[in-house]
């Protein structure tokens, strides 16, 4: 076997050993194993990603991915992190939160871009911003330390999280207040987190749920939940929670970063 094969059969086998990680963000969990195109396509957008990322000079960029359909809402992306270069390790790492599936519970991950991609992907794009100097300082040497990353993590998880409640905390909700912490010192925990994010302007995504959608998505349902919200929104059928697009608009209202580029 040459060395191009080789590699390559050795990068198909650690792809799918990776995607039996029994975590998802915000997905419900599925045991079927991923197709041989799957894998494909999840390894080459990772490929293009590390391509585009080395190309833009930066050394910590916002990401993002299509892990479920959200059109019906008006949204692209449905999952947010963090992806810095690793310099002793010359690679590109993703820090993250997953919800474990099947559980009302969360942990963070640091994983490569191939783990990144290999999460059942909706469809198969990355979305990438980068942020001004100062914010990828402040955060890179966060992100890097598990003890610093993990602050203002909180275990307790629901897919809607309420964006200025403090009972749950889903995905993109840590990512924005971990982004606050890093640029704020005096913001390193939720609740000052989240004042700080008011008072820079942060406007969540409000989802038009009925009562009925909201009863379909509880039953069964344990990453779902709705009781942290106001109840004159909550009975108006206004759901506010932090997806991606949110956070994009925020960060570039802000100047923060730049506008989020598209790979595929």
């Amino acid at each position: 076997m040459n060395t191009a094969v080789a590699t390559a059969t050795a990068a198909l086998a650690l792809a799918v050993g990776l995607l039996t990680t029994p975590a998802r963000a915000g997905q419900n969990c599925a045991e079927k194993p991923p197709s041989t195109d799957q894998i494909r396509r999840s390894l080459d957008l990772a490929v293009k990603t590390v391509r585009w990322l080395d190309d833009s000079g930066a050394t910590l960029a916002v990401i993002a991915r299509r892990g479920q359909n959200l059109d019906r809402y008006g949204l692209r992306y449905s999952h947010l992190g963090y992806v810095y270069r690793d310099e002793a390790a010359k690679a590109w790492r993703v820090v993250h939160k997953l919800n474990q599936c099947g559980t009302a519970e969360s942990a963070l991950y640091r994983q490569g871009l191939a783990e990144f991609f290999s999460d059942d992907l909706f469809d198969y794009e990355a979305a990438l911003g980068i942020p001004t100097p100062a914010v990828q300082a402040a955060l890179r040497p966060l992100l890097q330390d598990n003890a610093r990353a993990a602050v203002l993590h909180h275990k307790p998880y629901s897919m809607v999280a309420y964006p200025w409640s403090q009972r749950y905390q889903q995905s993109n909700q840590w990512a924005l207040e971990t982004l606050a912490c890093a640029v704020e010192p005096g913001a390193c925990d939720r609740s000052r987190a989240q004042a700080w994010l008011q008072f820079k302007g942060y406007q969540p995504t409000t989802l038009n749920l009925s009562a009925g959608q909201r009863l379909g998505a509880r039953i069964g349902t344990a990453n779902v939940a709705f009781d942290d919200h106001p109840s004159a929104r909550r009975f108006s059928d206004r759901i506010d929670t932090v997806t991606v697009d949110s956070v994009f608009a925020f960060l570039q209202r802000t100047a923060l970063a730049g506008a989020p580029q598209t790979v595929r």
